[in-house]
């Protein structure tokens, strides 16, 4: 099975998960969202499987800074634009693990999926 994080390198959140999949000798490729950006093709399949609402990182700093206009009646088409644009907006890490997505890091989640 192929496993990629997805996430920005110096997150506290991906540490963390990183540690815990290094610690298994759980191998994976890191894809930092800040260096190599993200697609609007791959944020719409990750909705279509999660949805946009878990996705988006309201709790944020990115987007608490945003105009109140800009976080004002947000639905999936502008959530991916507001993601595209700015990645640290997108919730970390996001584990695609063979199809499955685990966003967010939940030890036991990761346990479950990876074993």
């Amino acid at each position: 099975m192929t496993i990629t994080m997805y996430g920005i390198k110096n997150c506290d959140t991906i540490k963390k998960a990183r540690t815990w999949l290094e610690g298994r000798g759980v191998g994976y490729d890191f894809h930092d969202y800040k260096a190599s950006g993200i697609d609007r093709a791959t944020l719409k399949k990750w909705a279509g499987v999660v949805g946009w609402e878990v996705l988006l990182n309201r709790a944020g700093t990115t987007f608490r800074k945003l105009p109140d206009a800009d976080r004002a009646d947000i639905d999936e088409a502008k959530a991916i634009a507001l993601m595209e644009a700015q990645p640290s907006m997108i919730k970390r890490p996001v584990l695609d693990a063979g199809g499955e997505l685990l966003v967010g890091f939940k030890p036991d989640a990761y346990e479950k999926t990876l074993g």
